[in-house]
């Protein structure tokens, strides 16, 4: 038997209906992918069942694409180790930038059984204190640490809620081509977890300035998945009923320092599994056949927005 969770009925139902899920040949499964896990020189990779399980789901069991994710996983975070993961977990710096909860999940999915919530608040972090760089290593390591734990987001996917109170131009400078580009990259390529939708609120000039300039960069599956509702919450439910929102926009979400709270207990009771996480990558070297992605071109020349006018 696979040594993973035990999926809840409905959600088991959506793996085998929607994921191609079969429990009676996960363990070949598991196995295959480990296998050719095993055969990379180049690859240091977790091989557990619970970490692999997800890859599998989020690619519906192609045993193809979940390799190709795998392998864009370690690649990027070994090469960009900096914004894809948190590197010294130890760090007060970057401990306050967890506690401050710039992005945190909701504790109930949508509709109860559907797709986990995320509600971020990218104005919400100094950005004279933090870089854009730095909210991302949070954010990835959440996210790392959601491969591990939650199934929801793992046969469902995510939705993401931005928040743009008190975004400025401060926060707009840092939001460069090549950021934009890592973001989404990772998300399309190496995260498992399936992108099921974003809704942006209390968006103002800044970010106006940004997203017109950034959204011809994002793959066409993002830019159809993207909503604009401005200050307009009428238009917000009727993709995510109020109820689900946090406290403070009205819903039953629980209130933002308990959901602060609760990512950062989350964080601190896996300090040790991020620790972890720093011995896995890749080493390009001995990757077979030398055909290695130039990321750096593919990223291209950093730059900023400070020509736009967004006063």
């Amino acid at each position: 038997m696979p040594d993973i969770r035990p999926l809840p009925e409905d959600l088991q139902k959506i793996a085998i209906e929607q994921l191609n899920e079969v429990p009676q040949r996960l363990d070949a499964d598991l196995l295959a992918l480990r296998t050719w896990i095993e055969q990379q020189p180049h690859l240091r990779a977790r091989t557990d069942d619970q970490f692999l399980v997800g890859f599998l789901r989020g690619c519906k069991y192609s045993l193809e694409k979940a390799k190709s994710k795998l392998d864009k996983f370690y690649t990027l975070r070994t090469k960009y180790p900096d914004f894809y993961m948190i590197r010294d977990v130890d760090s007060e710096r970057m401990q306050e930038l967890v506690r401050m909860g710039v992005g945190v999940p909701l504790p109930i999915p949508l509709h109860e059984n559907g797709p986990r919530l995320i509600y971020v608040r990218p104005g919400l972090y100094p950005a004279d204190r933090y870089t854009f760089d730095d909210v991302m290593a949070v954010a990835n390591t959440m996210n790392n640490l959601t491969l591990l734990l939650d199934d929801y987001a793992l046969v469902n996917g995510l939705i993401t809620l931005l928040d743009f109170t008190d975004y400025s131009g401060a926060h707009l400078l840092q939001m460069t081509p090549t950021v934009m580009k890592k973001m989404t990259i990772f998300a399309e390529e190496a995260m498992p977890v399936r992108d099921k939708g974003t809704h942006m609120i209390h968006t103002n000039a800044a970010f106006e300035a940004v997203f017109n300039v950034m959204r011809p960069l994002m793959p066409a599956k993002k830019q159809e998945r993207l909503s604009v509702h401005g200050s307009n919450l009428e238009a917000l439910y009727a993709y995510i009923p109020q109820k689900y929102l946090p406290k403070h926009l009205g819903g039953e979400q629980g209130c933002i320092d308990t959901l602060k709270e609760g990512q950062w207990n989350t964080f601190q009771k896996y300090r040790d599994y991020l620790r972890d996480e720093l011995k896995y990558g890749v080493d390009e070297k001995l990757r077979p056949g030398g055909q290695q992605i130039d990321y750096d071109h593919l990223f291209g020349v950093d730059g900023s927005f400070r020509k736009l006018n967004v006063d």
